[in-house]
């Protein structure tokens, strides 16, 4: 457990009151409300769990030096603040989810085409991202074997190297008045192919609003970036598989469950006919 005091105090500020915030999966999330300075100001403290910790002790410098980058460049995230092992303490932005929101897939498109174009100087130390690996007995509920004997016969397309978010659905960002207030949830950011992303994202935004609104979503990056799509459908299927042996864990209601397995079969088919 996070010593939210001896942290205010490090900041050389009065601890006023602290409160979980909901959502965090990989991380224990607090936000802190302090007064520094005669004034008051709320922080988010993220604590990183185990696995992330495992995969790079280092997470929270890299996240700090990467969000201080992504500020630089005008992407709407929270302003970093201070970080230390295992732990990231940054701005709070004050928005609703983007599954509550609901977000908006055009300016989706946008902020991802933003991201894409951030130079990748100086960003080496992120890593490569990496093709979703089995995690067991196939789940052939979302015809994973099917989806991975498509991909193993299919080399990955070229293109270019950028930053990825590696996790970018509306439920990571958020919003307030209808315009999109920061973009959240960097411990998956690698460097990769940009139709990662894309595929990742027209998945989630097709389960939250509908295939009209990913066809939207795909519109306006390919206009925003010029990005060729030719290779659109290896990154669908890679996209698709990572729902695989997880979805039944996600907590959702039957029916909500079965309507996104038949979006999420209409979506491979797509992908394999394409």
């Amino acid at each position: 457990m996070t010593d939210v005091r001896r942290l205010a105090e490090s900041l050389g500020a009065e601890l006023l009151r602290a409160w979980p915030l909901a959502g965090g999966v990989s991380a224990q999330v607090t936000a802190l409300e302090v007064r520094q300075r005669g004034q008051t100001r709320r922080l988010v403290v993220r604590a990183y769990g185990a696995r992330d910790l495992a995969r790079c002790a280092d997470l929270a410098r890299r996240e700090f030096e990467l969000l201080g980058r992504l500020t630089l460049a005008g992407v709407p995230v929270p302003q970093p603040v201070l970080h230390a092992p295992g732990l990231l303490v940054t701005s709070f932005v004050e928005g609703v989810g983007g599954l509550d929101a609901p977000a908006d897939p055009l300016v989706l498109a946008d902020v991802l085409a933003q991201i894409h174009a951030v130079p990748v100087t100086g960003l080496l130390s992120l890593p490569l991202s990496a093709p979703v690996p089995p995690r067991g007995m196939p789940d052939e509920r979302l015809s994973e074997s099917r989806i991975r004997r498509a991909l193993a016969s299919w080399a990955p397309p070229a293109g270019p190297e950028v930053l990825v978010h590696g996790d970018f659905w509306p439920g990571n960002t958020l919003w307030q008045g209808g315009r999109l207030s920061a973009v959240i949830d960097w411990e998956d950011a690698a460097l990769g192919h940009p139709l990662a992303d894309l595929g990742n994202a027209r998945l989630e935004v097709c389960w939250a609003q509908g295939e009209a609104a990913m066809a939207d979503l795909t519109r306006r990056y390919a206009m925003r970036t010029g990005q060729d799509l030719t290779g659109l459908p290896y990154w669908d299927l890679q996209a698709a598989l990572r729902p695989c042996d997880r979805l039944d864990t996600w907590g959702l209601e039957a029916d909500t469950l079965e309507r996104m397995r038949t979006l999420h079969a209409r979506f491979v088919t797509q992908a394999m006919e394409r």
